[in-house]
C-alpha cells in the first residue's frame, strides 16, 4: 500500500476536531500534520496570502473575500465553528448604551473584516435598521485578504490599547469581541434581549451564524484531490462521532445543499458593508470544491 499523502493542516480545538488531531479518527490514505496556532486567526493570512498550509480553518468572510481576489484556496462545504452573535456588542457597565444610541457610536473591532464584527453589523441592520455606515468603526488589524482595503468610514486606531482597554478609559463606545469577549460584570451587552433574539433568528434561519469554515490550498487540490477527498471525510465522520443533545442548536453544517442558504445570507450581508468587490454565487463559491469532492459535496 502506497504511503498516506501528509497535509499540513490547522485547526483549532473543537469538539469535533480533537478526535482528528489525538489520532482517535483517521484514514491510512491521509495524515494530517497538524500545527497548533493560537488564537486560530493568525492563520488565516498566511494561508490566503501564501498558501501557507494545505488544510485550514479560515473565516467564512476571510474566505469569500479570497474567492473574489482569486487567492489559492478552495473552500470546502465543511462547518467547524459557529455560534449566536448579537451578545459579542459590548459596552463598559458604567456608560451602558442602547441599540437606539449606535448611530454615530464609536465601535472597536480587532478588523472590520472580522467575521463576527460582519454578523453583529448584519443582525444591527435586522433589528434596528442600522446600516454599517451609521456607526464609526476603528480597528487594530488588517484585513487577512491583502488586495481588499476598508472602507473610507473605517478608521485604523494607533497604540497598543485593547479594546476593553479602551471601553475602560473612554475611547470607544462599544466593541465587538468574540472568543476573547470578557466575562464579569465590568462589561454590559448592547443588546439587552439577544438571547431572545438570537434564538428567534434560529428558529426563523434553521442554523446558527456560520464564523470558520475548512478551504483546502488550491496547490493540493491541484495536485493530490484524492487526499484532500479523504480528509473532507475525515472532517464529516468526526463532526459525526460527537454525541449532540436532540434540541442542540449549533450542529456543524457540511454539504452544500445545506450551506446554500446560509452562504448566500452571508454573501448578501457583506455587499451591504462593503466587505467583498462583487457578488459571489454559490455556484461560484463551492463548485472548486464540488469538482474535487464530487458526490460528497451535496
Amino acid at each position: 500500500m502506497p504511503e498516506p499523502s501528509v497535509l499540513r493542516t490547522v485547526l483549532a480545538d473543537h469538539p469535533h476536531t480533537v478526535q482528528l488531531k489525538s489520532g482517535d479518527i483517521r484514514d491510512e490514505r491521509v495524515t494530517l500534520s497538524f500545527t497548533d496556532i493560537a488564537p486560530v486567526h493568525r492563520a488565516f493570512a498566511p494561508m490566503v496570502r501564501e498558501e501557507a498550509y494545505d488544510l485550514s480553518e479560515l473565516a467564512v468572510v476571510t474566505a469569500l473575500q479570497a474567492i473574489a481576489y482569486g487567492r489559492p484556496v478552495v473552500l470546502l462545504p465543511a462547518v467547524v465553528a459557529a455560534r449566536f452573535q448579537r451578545g459579542c456588542l459590548i459596552a463598559h457597565a458604567t456608560r451602558p448604551l442602547a441599540p437606539a444610541h449606535l448611530a454615530g457610536a464609536q465601535v472597536g473591532v480587532r478588523s472590520y473584516t472580522q467575521t463576527t464584527g460582519m454578523w453583529v453589523r448584519a443582525h444591527l441592520a435586522e433589528d434596528f435598521g442600522l446600516t454599517a455606515r451609521d456607526l464609526h468603526w476603528l480597528t487594530h488589524d488588517e484585513p487577512h485578504v491583502a488586495q481588499y482595503t476598508d472602507p473610507g468610514f473605517v478608521r485604523r486606531g494607533s497604540g497598543g490599547a485593547s479594546l476593553p482597554d479602551m471601553l475602560r478609559e473612554g475611547g470607544i463606545d462599544a466593541a465587538i469581541l468574540g472568543n476573547d469577549l470578557p466575562g464579569g460584570e465590568e462589561f454590559v451587552r448592547v443588546v439587552p434581549d439577544a438571547d431572545a433574539r438570537d434564538q428567534q433568528w434560529w428558529r426563523r434561519h434553521g442554523y446558527v451564524p456560520v464564523n470558520h469554515m475548512v478551504v483546502a490550498g488550491a496547490t493540493v487540490c491541484r495536485q493530490d484531490p484524492h487526499a484532500v477527498r479523504a480528509a473532507y471525510r475525515l472532517l464529516r465522520r468526526a463532526d459525526a462521532a460527537v454525541e449532540r443533545r436532540a434540541d442542540d442548536p449549533s450542529p456543524t453544517l457540511f454539504g452544500i445543499d445545506r450551506l446554500r442558504e446560509p452562504i448566500e445570507f452571508i454573501v448578501t450581508a457583506c455587499l451591504e458593508q462593503g466587505l467583498l468587490p462583487r457578488e459571489l454565487t454559490a455556484e461560484e463559491i463551492f463548485e472548486p470544491a464540488r469538482s474535487i469532492l464530487g458526490s460528497d459535496a451535496a
